[in-house]
């Protein structure tokens, strides 16, 4: 610096008054500033804007530098001026919040030729330029999309250049996609098998459940699942149940509490087969009577819902999940530890019995039937079981129908036998093609329910959807209106299809 207060040929008084250019920028022997229209300033001692010193202009106008007197203020700025130096010659750290020049500060009527940084009013424009606590306050609002494109250019230009302000960048958009999903918000049906499945790779059950109580494990979770996602107040949502009787379809109006203590009490005739106490008795609802048929009490379900039906009041609430719930969960530990003889055990529902292990996927078919009727009482997602455990259910109405195809013709309400045929030996026969979720073939034996269906003999082939065929067992649909494809014997395929509905109740 020399002694006159100058340095490079600059006053002190115009490095004050220079504007500070944000940087990254060139040192301070790159600068023109003798080009420059000095400010303004006022002294310091704080007088009026008019009381500046005016002499102060550009070399050449008001004569040389030389005859500067010594009332004038440079030699006090020369402190100011080493102060400016430092400034300039500080590490380049871009986007300071007080480097950044204000929208509100007065233009430079001459241009800085060597400033590597200048902006122009076009590209000022485009991109106003911010600070960098306004950018960051931006990236929010960028992320969404919600920024206007010039606040948007600003952002990107200075993601260029900022790597914190990049990752926090990447951290939100990562956000936004999450708050952009298009699945379904629903678990998967499958999460909790698939849970499990993990677990006992791991570590095999000690007593696992046997393969054919798997269905019925399965949808006991399902519907208790259901049932701890819905209010108190949905406890009393009316559900519709329907099921198909004397060639008609027949409705019964109950409340989501009436259908899990309908389950329970039909429950009951497996654990009565299993040596359990019923779930009815001593509670008042069957007159504290065992379910094996002693003292009066009704084995069908049908009788056993509709005692329990009238005997609850106040009607069921919530409550009645735990002892139904209890109920599922003790059956299955029962089966689990009786062994692989208790499959067989004969389970009696009045008018027919079902081998232990068919009860148990009766049961699964009804809680999944019944489950749906809730789930569309409270507006409830809810889908299909399993296709492994579909397809059982599947088999065993098929297995069924040619028990109800004989029982009907009893009664008159089918057509007559053409060919009687020894047990055991191929007869007459209905091609069942079950498609898609579940599906099969299987062949029904149209003559005597001893005989054995047979594809050499079949006399009319019947397709159907496998969700369709369940519904039309469970009767939610009409038989007329079931089939998706017919072929063959009309007469057979009506029989078939009144059969299969026939084997719903409620």
């Amino acid at each position: 610096m020399s002694g006159d207060g100058r340095e490079g040929g600059r006053r002190d008084d115009e490095v004050r008054g220079a504007r500070r250019i944000p940087g990254p920028r060139g040192a301070v022997d790159d600068l023109d500033l003798e080009t420059v229209e000095r400010p303004v300033l006022p002294p310091p001692g704080g007088s009026a804007p008019d009381e500046a010193v005016p002499e102060q202009g550009v070399p050449g106008e008001d004569g040389p530098e030389e005859d500067a007197g010594p009332g004038d203020a440079v030699p006090e700025m020369g402190a100011a001026a080493d102060a400016a130096e430092d400034v300039v010659h500080e590490p380049d750290e871009p986007d300071r919040p007080e480097e950044r020049e204000g929208p509100d500060q007065p233009d430079e009527p001459g241009p800085v030729p060597e400033a590597p940084h200048a902006v122009t009013a076009d590209a000022s424009a485009a991109a106003p330029v911010l600070s960098h606590r306004v950018l960051k306050a931006l990236l929010g609002a960028w992320a969404l999309s919600a920024c206007s494109a010039e606040e948007t250019a600003a952002v990107e230009d200075h993601l260029t250049v900022c790597a914190p302000c990049a990752d926090e960048a990447l951290r939100l958009r990562d956000a936004v996609g999450l708050l952009h999903t298009d699945g379904s918000l629903d678990l998967d049906p499958t999460l909790r098998t698939r849970v499990l499945d993990g677990c006992l790779g791991r570590r095999p059950a000690r007593v696992p459940i046997p393969e054919w109580a798997t269905a019925y494990d399965a949808e006991t979770a399902r519907l208790d699942a259901l049932l701890r996602d819905i209010g108190d107040s949905d406890w009393h949502a009316p559900v519709r149940l329907q099921w198909f009787e004397d060639e008609r379809a027949v409705t019964r109006r109950t409340t989501v509490a009436g259908v899990i203590g309908h389950l329970m009490a039909v429950d009951g005739l497996v654990s009565a087969a299993l040596g359990l106490a019923d779930p009815l008795a001593g509670t008042g609802t069957l007159g504290g009577s065992e379910a094996s048929g002693g003292g009066g009490v009704p084995l069908s379900p049908t009788r056993r819902t509709e005692t329990y039906w009238a005997a609850t009041y106040p009607p069921a609430t919530r409550a009645v999940r735990e002892p139904w719930r209890a109920l599922t969960h003790e059956l299955i530990r029962t089966v689990s530890l009786a062994g692989p003889n208790v499959a067989e055990r004969s389970v009696s529902y009045g008018e027919f019995s079902l081998p232990l292990q068919d009860a148990l996927l009766d049961r699964a078919f009804e809680c999944w039937v019944h489950g749906t009727d809730i789930a569309e009482a409270v507006d409830y997602p809810y889908r299909p079981p399993s296709a492994a455990h579909l397809h059982r259910m599947i088999d065993l109405a098929a297995r069924m129908l040619p028990a109800a195809l004989a029982g009907r013709r009893g009664a008159g309400l089918a057509g007559p036998a053409r060919e009687l045929v020894a047990p055991g030996e191929p007869g007459r026969s209905v091609h069942l093609e079950v498609e898609g979720h579940g599906g099969g073939d299987w062949y029904i034996a149209l003559d005597s329910p001893a005989a054995v269906g047979s594809p050499d003999r079949a006399v009319a082939q019947v397709a159907l959807d496998g969700v369709e065929f369940c519904q039309l067992v469970a009767g939610h649909i009409s038989p007329v209106e079931a089939a998706a494809g017919q072929e063959g014997d009309r007469e057979a395929i009506r029989d078939v299809l009144f059969a299969s509905a026939s084997l719903s109740r409620l």
